[in-house]
């Protein structure tokens, strides 16, 4: 059987590292998206020889235990017949285990359209994580062609990367950090007016957190002002991928930190809840739905048309809102300047 031709078929579309928290990990990643043609049909078990020629060439793919669970288990994966990502995926995280860099983290998923992929692995060195997505490419495309596969040269590289330096990571903090899909230049904007100074508050599309993951690494308290992500493709504005999206802004608050949250995103603050940060909602309502109430840490809400903020021990009035201005975007921002200087309180005195 004549195959198409793997290299010109499985074709890279982009390549970067993703260096802040994002929507695959919290860690930083190397994201290759790839068009794969005619092979995302045509498996490993299509190809005699495939699984032995790459299993020859890196005896360590052994210990892959992938969704099999099991030592073997993505050489079993092959046997059975897998597709290009999946291997590419597996191949890059050998690449690096191989040179010393053991991460264990990868995945491959479908992209925007038919035949289109996006392959994330978890990196130690940011040029070894690109050029291991990179080799990993010919790699697959070699091995689905029939021909000899060499990797030396693509671990003497690697090898001589590892040595070098490598890019500083991401260390910026900033005060506030701000996603959804509406308002938040606003919070950001009035955020920043109200506290004053030079501290950084940063308001940050879904559609960069998803390319590019978040600009910074630390934050003090973030703000989810919705899940309905509005500039990204429409697989990431399905109900679950968008609130994955939206909680990412979480990964930048310290343990025990804050995360502002809409009332009826009960999901979101469950998954932002489970990561150890405490969970403050707002809700342009009088009322709360009870078990939202009962779990938030502190509530933002309207009553007898006044802002309220509540929590364990507390009530503070804020007054009536202005009707000159987006009621949400008022609460929002007055639930992150309370929680704001909450945190400053507790850093003066720990």
């Amino acid at each position: 059987m004549i195959r198409p031709d793997p290299f010109a078929e499985i074709r890279l579309t982009s390549l970067r590292t993703l260096r802040g928290a994002n929507f695959w990990s919290s860690h930083p990643v190397a994201r290759i998206d790839l068009a794969v043609g005619a092979y995302d049909e045509i498996s490993s078990a299509d190809v005699p020889g495939f699984t032995d020629v790459l299993a020859g060439a890196f005896p360590g793919l052994v210990e892959h235990r992938c969704s099999v669970g099991e030592r073997g288990g993505f050489i079993t994966r092959l046997r059975d017949g897998t597709y290009a990502p999946h291997i590419i995926e597996h191949i890059g995280l050998e690449l690096q285990t191989v040179v010393g860099h053991d991460t264990g983290f990868g995945r491959a998923r479908g992209g925007d359209r038919p035949g289109e992929y996006t392959v994330v692995f978890g990196y130690r060195h940011a040029d070894v994580g690109l050029r291991a997505a990179a080799h990993a490419l010919e790699i697959v495309q070699r091995a689905f062609s029939g021909v000899p596969l060499a990797v030396e040269h693509a671990l003497a590289e690697l090898r001589a990367l590892a040595g070098q330096p490598a890019p500083p990571p991401l260390r910026q903090h900033v005060l506030c950090g701000v996603t959804g899909g509406a308002w938040r230049a606003e919070v950001r904007d009035e955020i920043a007016a109200r506290r004053g100074g030079d501290e950084l508050v940063v308001a940050v599309a879904p559609a960069y957190i998803l390319n590019v993951g978040l600009p910074y690494s630390h934050c003090d308290v973030a703000v989810v002002l919705d899940a309905d992500p509005l500039d990204v493709p429409p697989r990431y504005r399905e109900p679950d991928r968008a609130r994955q999206l939206a909680s990412v802004v979480a990964d930048a608050v310290p343990p025990h930190g804050s995360v502002v949250v809409p009332a009826h995103e009960r999901e979101v603050q469950e998954r932002i809840r489970k990561t150890g940060r405490r969970v403050a909602v707002f809700s342009p309502e009088s009322k709360v739905p009870e078990d939202v109430a009962r779990h938030a840490d502190v509530v933002a809400h309207i009553s007898h048309g006044r802002i309220l903020i509540e929590g364990n021990d507390l009530r503070h009035d804020l007054g009536a809102p202005d009707s000159a201005r987006p009621l949400n975007v008022q609460i929002a921002t007055a639930l992150a300047l309370f929680l704001l200087e909450e945190a400053r309180t507790a850093q003066r005195n720990p």
